[in-house]
């Protein structure tokens, strides 16, 4: 299979650019800015009604002609959907902080998701403020990537075919979770076997019994219905999940100064409204699960906790040396 990753990689690239190419002719026959948003959750998720938000806010002006695609309707993952918009294709995209500090280099991202190191999604609220934040956002520029915004989106936890009440449970099951360095970090120090699927696959992989479940924020799980296929919630709440909204610096570029501000500045404010929004229902979806026959195991914390202990012992995720002390100090924490 592997001798075939870089034409398949290819193909899908060449038709994200043939999309582009076709809203970019779009906009030239238009005279409105056209974007388009490319997400994997469910429409129903908060991540996609925020993008759904965005896209009516900016359509109303008259400026712009956005579209949103929710529930992998583009072809590719987030990272490719990423490259994508790198190379100059006009989207944006909901990544995660993780996911950008492997697809780029830059360790020090892994912070804001490393497991039980941030878990006030309140704290967004000041990261933009920090000097370590606006480095990373250089950083990213640098390459060709705009980090526009971070929002809340739930607590990972685990969502299992057979009860998880400890560690020991998660030996050897089959978790979908991501294949980056905390994911991978997850893996190892909590005895599970990390299976890299698309999210919109997880369903009909449970199902057919090739993954014994995943770990997923709560309105993700909700949105592809998780609840048919997986009777076990183990609410370990690992970390809070951040979906990082960015585009490429090509799109940013072409657009008027004004055109710029409005975008950038609807996007950060629907990211910080929506972040609320998200952390508000949370509780709902759970409370659902329960009437919809999920088992929400009672655990504690601690135990996890320990187990990834050596994560941080042995710098696992390449951070900086002190980097959650001057992290903490930049946020007042």
């Amino acid at each position: 299979m592997k001798r075939f990753a870089g034409p398949v990689w290819a193909l899908m690239l060449i038709a994200g650019l043939i999309f582009a190419g076709c809203r970019k002719q779009d906009q030239a026959d238009s005279g409105k800015i056209a974007v388009t948003f490319a997400g994997t959750e469910g429409a129903t998720s908060g991540q996609s009604r925020m993008m759904q938000e965005v896209a009516n806010t900016l359509n109303a002006t008259g400026r712009f002609d956005v579209k949103v695609y929710v529930a992998g309707a583009l072809p590719g993952d987030t990272d490719s959907l990423v490259t994508q918009a790198k190379l100059g294709v006009n989207l944006v995209v909901p990544s995660d902080p993780g996911r950008l500090a492997s697809q780029f280099n830059i360790p020090d991202l892994n912070i804001l998701m490393a497991p039980y190191v941030l878990m006030d999604f309140k704290i967004l609220e000041k990261l933009p403020e920090t000097a370590l934040y606006r480095g990373w956002q250089s950083q990213l520029e640098e390459q060709g990537i705009v980090l526009i915004a971070d929002m809340f989106n739930g607590y990972r936890s685990f969502y299992t075919t057979t009860p998880v009440t400890g560690v020991s449970n998660l030996a050897g099951l089959r978790i979908r979770g991501f294949g980056n360095a905390i994911g991978q970090a997850l893996a190892k120090h909590l005895g599970y076997v990390q299976t890299t699927v698309n999210a919109t696959d997880i369903y009909a992989e449970i199902q057919a019994k090739t993954l014994d479940g995943c770990e997923i924020q709560a309105s993700a799980a909700d949105s592809y219905r998780l609840y048919e296929v997986t009777p076990y919630l183990a609410p370990t709440k690992h970390y809070m999940l951040q979906s990082s909204f960015v585009c490429g610096k090509a799109l940013l570029d072409s657009m008027p100064q004004a055109d710029r501000e409005l975008f950038l500045k609807t996007i950060y404010d629907a990211a910080a409204k929506y972040s609320e929004i998200i952390a508000s229902e949370e509780q709902g979806y759970y409370d659902g699960f329960k009437a919809k026959g999920i088992t929400i195991t009672e655990l504690t914390t601690a135990e996890f906790e320990a187990a990834l202990a050596p994560l941080y012992a042995n710098n696992e995720l390449g951070l900086t040396p002190g980097l959650k002390d001057t992290l903490f100090q930049q946020l007042g924490l």
